[in-house]
């Protein structure tokens, strides 16, 4: 997926972002995705805004998104 800074998503965020945008629609904040992945309050939020401004995201990253929404890493990752 093309993001307008003109960057392609690797495929593994583009499912983040698809799965994001689901968990959103069940009314889900980056809050509580920040806290569901480990971060402390305070720095929940943030640190998955940063998380989404990437496009190539690191495995331990994959792992930590996937256990809070619930799915396997080989839902995000596939070769």
């Amino acid at each position: 997926m093309r993001k307008a800074s003109g960057q392609i998503d690797d495929p593994a965020m583009a499912k983040v972002r698809e799965i994001w945008a689901k968990k959103q629609d069940e009314g889900w904040t980056q809050q509580k995705l920040g806290e569901s992945m480990g971060y402390q309050p305070d720095s929940a939020r943030k640190s998955v805004s940063q998380f989404f401004k990437g496009h190539d995201p690191q495995i331990s990253m994959i792992r930590r998104f996937a256990k809070a929404v619930g799915v396997a890493v080989s839902t995000l990752v596939r070769e």
